[in-house]
């Protein structure tokens, strides 16, 4: 065992001696536990507060349908504890037909961490990708960055639905552009080097976000692991593990992991990490030598696997959270983790300039817009092209590495469907970022928006579930309002949310209110401004193809574009195949204020293919064919809930990516 080893072994007995200290002294807790579970013929057993924010988030999130609620109110008082144990016991005794697939693709984003020493590699613990490019693992997996630079990090490292082994897809890291750790909280998060094609592994593979709200679990509710336990293939624990205590800073559970497993992620069953495992509690007889499975004393030389383990130990993520909001951050780092996204909540104020000069807050003049890329005419045998059309919010991005990454989620589905990949620098990718935003007033973007705007929003709302004030019953409205009020209870989250279509919205989709009211903005922008139409138009059509068959792949906004762009170009153009993807293109709105003015099916369209996920909120108005006829397809497909608008996300879909491929081959 060479001196890395040796030390990480150290570490990771320091931890396991301080699980061990921990679950000692809350032996009191846990029969208080056990006690209230017997008094109250119930598993879920919490404090008020904690039962309080799991109801409400299952609720917001969609997980426990508003009927199945007014249902379980019947039996008690809505303003009760027992009625909202009812909502979490709902939750976690029915699972929807999705639990495994949301699970699966949870779990492609863990991967294996190994030591490479002397032309060997030594699998020592898991990691998981929290953000495009950052993995979170233990302290005693990484505890400095001369040891992140001497692992390798193993992607499909499992066995395929026919039981044999996966290719696996390695990178490497990269602690000297981020590396954060903390000894006591025992975690490490780090950058991860995009691999040979440039394209950043989140990108490839997704991530599990970690959110700060509360309310992700309560004790007797059951959890999931996902790890390569003693350096196997993956491996998933599911169901058989429940919360058995919440500390300040760790979780406490049962769960069947081994060693390997330091670094897994712990999910809830909605798939939501609620804790980095890092621990094992191993059974002590009264001298408190650690004991073995067959109940005899553990040596050295036995192996952790050996240990006969009775509990279990996770860092909360949002204690992790808090500890990574504590720090500061020169302003490379810091946009590194604001990849984490909203849901983190990280505060805003907590990055250091590295550079004095200042940046400037202008849009760059018009002449000096960042323009489009054209692919090579020889590509597809020359016969056809295909032309990815982004939506809004891309100003100031590298029109190379969008084309590069809406390619790699397509190459992920057509490997998924058993087809060739396509070469980034064969994609026409008209950009029209920088010319959008030039164009938007800054002061009409920074107001609460148009008419238009606005019932874009409303009908969105009204879409996605919200009832209008004249379409609630009356026998449903609570006589007293003061009981909906109750410890903020179920009346804020099924009736107290009415009043906010952006806040209903976002919490059926995952989104964040701020980010779906600029899109249904811009979206807004755009059909109501003619110059705005006008200069995106002009921006798109110097780098759309001529001749030949066009094979157009839209996005959000850029479906709008599309529709507009098809009544432009050349009447011999013809396009063999449309996709519009998160398009909000079968809301009123929208279809009546294109070019053509209805929403009626292109002539010079071949095949058309809208791919949508019900939990994108742009995508409200799917399916498409009710409004726009019969002769499209209509493909709803399941995105990550953090990532519902995201185009990588709907192009991996093998069958979204198969109806590409096949035109390209026909």
């Amino acid at each position: 065992m060479n001196t890395d080893s040796r030390t990480r072994t150290v570490a990771w007995r320091e931890q396991m001696d301080a699980a061990s200290r921990r679950f000692a002294d809350t032996a009191a807790q846990r029969d208080e536990v056990t006690r209230l579970r017997e008094a109250t013929e119930s598993d879920v057993v919490d404090t008020k507060e904690q039962i309080l924010a799991r109801a409400d988030r299952l609720l917001v999130t969609g997980e426990v349908p508003a009927q199945a609620v007014i249902d379980l109110g019947r039996q008690d008082p809505v303003d009760s504890m027992r009625s909202l144990e009812r909502v979490i016991g709902f939750a976690n005794e029915l699972q929807a037909a999705n639990f495994l697939t949301r699970g699966t693709r949870a779990a492609v984003a863990v991967a294996r961490i190994s030591l490479a020493d002397n032309g060997r590699e030594v699998p020592m613990g898991t990691g998981s990708m929290v953000s495009p490019q950052l993995l979170l693992t233990n302290n005693h997996v990484l505890p400095t960055p001369d040891a992140a630079e001497s692992v390798v990090l193993e992607f499909g490292a499992e066995v395929d639905i026919d039981n044999v082994p996966n290719a696996t897809v390695r990178y490497r890291l990269a602690p000297a552009d981020f590396f954060v750790t903390d000894k006591h909280l025992d975690y490490t998060l780090v950058r991860v080097a995009p691999g040979p094609d440039g394209v950043a592994p989140g990108t490839r593979f997704g991530w599990n976000p970690l959110i700060a709200e509360p309310g992700k679990i309560v004790i007797g509710e059951a959890m999931n692991v996902v790890g390569h336990p003693s350096g196997r293939l993956k491996e998933i624990s599911i169901r058989d593990n429940r919360l058995d205590l919440q500390l300040d800073h760790f979780l406490h559970y049962s769960s069947d992991t081994e060693p390997g497993n330091s670094g897994s992620p712990v999910f809830n069953d909605q798939w939501e990490i609620v804790a980095l495992h890092h621990a094992g509690v191993p059974k002590k007889d009264d001298k408190g030598r650690v004991l073995r499975k067959d109940g005899k004393l553990w040596q050295s030389g036995d192996g952790d696997d050996a240990i006969d383990w009775i509990a279990n130990e996770g860092t909360r993520v949002s204690v992790l959270l808090r500890d990574l909001g504590s720090r500061q951050f020169y302003s490379a780092r810091r946009a590194l983790l604001d990849e984490l996204g909203p849901a983190a909540d990280l505060p805003a104020d907590t990055a250091v300039a590295e550079v004095t000069t200042p940046v400037p807050q202008r849009v760059p003049a018009a002449e000096s817009l960042v323009r489009g890329l054209r692919g090579r005419p020889a590509a597809f045998g020359g016969r056809r092209s295909v032309l990815f059309l982004h939506g809004r919010g891309q100003q100031g991005r590298d029109p190379t590495e969008l084309r590069r990454s809406w390619t790699a989620g397509l190459n992920k589905g057509l490997t998924l469907a058993d087809l060739r990949p396509i070469d980034p620098v064969d994609v026409y990718f008209p950009f029209y970022g920088d010319q959008l935003a030039a164009s938007v007033d800054p002061r009409e973007a920074a107001d609460t928006g148009s008419a238009l705007y606005e019932n874009l929003v409303a009908e969105a709302a009204h879409r996605a579930g919200m009832p209008r004030a004249d379409e609630l019953p009356a026998d449903e409205l609570p006589a007293d309002p003061e009981a909906w009020e109750l410890f903020g209870g179920i009346g804020a989250v099924v009736l107290g949310r009415l009043h906010d279509q952006l806040s209903w919205i976002a919490a059926r989709s995952g989104l964040d209110s701020a980010l779906i009211g600029a899109i249904f903005k811009d979206v807004a922008a755009y059909l109501d401004d003619e110059r705005v139409r006008k200069g995106v138009l002009d921006t798109v059509l110097p780098d759309v193809p001529v001749g030949g068959e066009l094979i157009l792949v839209s996005h959000s906004l850029g479906t709008v574009v599309a529709m507009d762009l098809l009544t432009q170009l050349p009447r011999e153009q013809n396009v063999s195949l449309l996709v519009t993807a998160g398009s909000p293109l079968g809301l009123d709105g929208v279809y009546r204020k294109l070019l053509s003015g209805v929403a009626s099916r292109p002539e010079r369209v071949g095949e058309w293919l809208n791919t949508w996920y019900a939990g994108d909120p742009i995508a409200i108005g799917c399916p498409l064919r009710q409004v726009w006829g019969p002769e499209l397809a209509d493909l709803p497909v399941e995105n990550p809930k953090e990532r519902a608008h995201d185009i990588a996300e709907y192009l991996a879909h093998a069958a979204v990516a198969a109806t590409i491929g096949q035109q390209l081959s026909a």
